[in-house]
């Protein structure tokens, strides 16, 4: 078992991972031009705009302005997200919308489930549904990769309504595989990504299911 050395060290870890995770996307954020804002993101039916402004939703609604926002909904968390996410991309400029994230680097929130883990998983995938629906080839440092891979479990699928049954995930760049099957090769964040029931764009990845998982190329 570890001790309590140990744990407190890898928690710092995780801590300092996040931080600098939001960090890094807020500097990139302030980098993108008016149309990038607008376009269209990983996660169906938001731009990058409402991504960005959900990410930072948990740093700004105090917990009883939370629970209110989900009686509105009726419960349902998709939708309350949804709704928060949209109402404030409208209301906060992109700017403001870069300094929440930086601003809130250290923040201690963490996602209802999963502690620090999830929290760092938060703003990778998100990060990733802004940077690989743009096409801008930042790469997630391997740390932060592995913090997240080694905490995949078939409840994180359930939970992202990822199927992944009968498909062993093989990264290319990283000593990491998961599940069993046929293979399906590819970067590692982008193989987190299918874990995170998100489809990349056509070409990321490679063997012969890989077609089931990714979204058809843009026409031009």
């Amino acid at each position: 078992m570890e001790n309590e050395t140990t744990r407190q060290r890898k928690k710092a870890e995780v801590k300092a991972a996040i931080a600098a995770e939001r960090r890094e996307l807020a500097d990139l954020f302030d980098t993108l031009r008016t149309d990038q804002w607008n376009e269209q993101s990983l996660c169906a039916g938001w731009r990058v705009r409402e991504v960005a402004a959900h990410m930072t939703m948990g740093f700004r609604l105090s917990l009883p302005a939370t629970l209110g926002e989900l009686a509105k909904a009726r419960g349902n968390l998709h939708r309350m997200t949804d709704r928060v996410a949209r109402r404030d991309a409208a209301a906060h400029s992109t700017t403001a919308l870069a300094a929440f994230l930086r601003d809130n680097a250290h923040h201690p929130w963490t996602p209802p489930v999963g502690g620090l883990a999830a929290a760092l998983g938060h703003d990778v995938v998100h990060g990733l549904d802004i940077t690989v629906a743009l096409g801008l080839d930042r790469r997630i440092p391997e740390n932060r990769l592995r913090i997240l891979l080694d905490n995949i479990r078939p409840s994180t699928l359930k939970f992202f309504g990822a199927d992944l049954d009968g498909v062993r995930l093989c990264a290319e760049d990283l000593d990491w595989s998961y599940g069993s099957g046929a293979p399906v090769f590819g970067a590692a964040q982008d193989l987190l990504l299918l874990a995170y029931g998100r489809r990349p764009p056509e070409g990321k990845l490679r063997g012969a299911p890989g077609n089931r998982f990714t979204q058809p190329a843009k026409k031009a």
